[in-house]
């Protein structure tokens, strides 16, 4: 483990997912330390950020904005300090839904159609173009915060207002019926499929089923064919790639009620709490939790910062 020098955890900040960057972190740290590296727990809000540069390493398991996004992969290779996972352009990228999209669209790849909302919107005029149910999300918030489903064309503005308080970008999207999947990538490799099945009286995989439910089924194996298994995974592959990720992360998709594949975003920086998904698809690939976070942290002895 000496090969990895000092790491540094990065862990916390200031984003609205600050609690599950705590729990993702202190998780990762954990283990690490189980594993003999020489790792400390770094919290931005609680530490000067320049502190950084007296580590060997950065395992970033920063939630959100500010850690998702680029700006911290952007200070690190200033401080010419490797990290893990997605570099600046592809963090930038993958944190915006907007973007995303747009690249996945050029790529031919599928995703819901969409449009920008603001609270000026015609309520009429959304659902004419998307119909309903339609689903409002904000443009950079990750873990389904703020997000709502809309059924009804009089509930459109109150939902828009809802995800304008987190963000001053918000977008509509197409509501996809069918069943909801998430395929881990780690080393470029697509891992199975995880089908995501939350309780009747959940709307969505929203943050409450995310983090704080426990009734929430996880199907490994998914329970697709074989062909379709395969599909969804050079899917996965394919539009990973085109937004620039790299090192480790999670794509979320739906397959309608024809059996079609619908790409909904890409997770640069995904959860590692008792919760999340990362794990459980390393898992049925035979990885403990322990062997998972060497295997990102691998990647930093490969990839210089620039």
């Amino acid at each position: 483990m000496q090969k990895f020098g000092k790491v540094a955890v990065l862990f916390g900040g200031h984003s609205a997912e600050r609690q599950v960057s705590l729990d993702s972190g202190q998780a990762v740290f954990d283990s690490l330390i189980r594993s003999g590296v020489q790792a400390e727990a770094f919290d931005p809000q609680q530490r000067p950020i320049a502190e950084l540069q007296q580590y060997d390493r950065v395992f970033i398991v920063l939630h959100g904005r500010g850690g998702e996004d680029g700006q911290i992969q952007g200070l690190l290779e200033w401080f010419k300090v490797p990290y893990t996972g997605t570099g600046v352009q592809g963090s930038a990228i993958g944190m915006d839904k907007i973007k995303t999209k747009q690249i996945w669209q050029g790529s031919d790849l599928p995703t819901a159609p969409y449009r920008i909302v603001t609270q000026d919107s015609d309520p009429e005029q959304v659902v004419a173009e998307l119909g309903l149910p339609l689903i409002i999300k904000p443009v950079h918030e990750g873990s389904s915060i703020g997000m709502s489903k809309v059924e009804r064309v009089e509930d459109l503005a109150a939902a828009i207002e809802k995800a304008i308080a987190l963000d001053d970008v918000v977008m509509a999207e197409k509501w996809i019926t069918g069943k909801e999947y998430t395929i881990v990538v780690l080393n470029g490799e697509a891992l199975p499929v995880i089908r995501l099945q939350p309780p009747k009286d959940v709307a969505f995989y929203d943050y409450d089923a995310k983090y704080q439910r426990n009734d929430v089924e996880y199907g490994i194996p998914s329970g697709l064919s074989d062909e379709d298994e395969a599909q969804l995974k050079a899917l996965t592959l394919r539009a990973f790639h085109a937004v620039g990720a790299e090192g480790w992360g999670r794509i979320d998709a739906m397959q309608d009620e024809n059996g079609t594949f619908w790409l909904l975003e890409v997770n640069t920086v995904p959860g590692m709490t008792s919760h999340s998904l990362v794990p459980k698809a390393a898992q049925a690939i035979g990885y403990s939790f322990d062997r998972l976070c060497l295997e990102i942290l691998e990647q930093t002895l490969t990839k210089t910062a620039h």
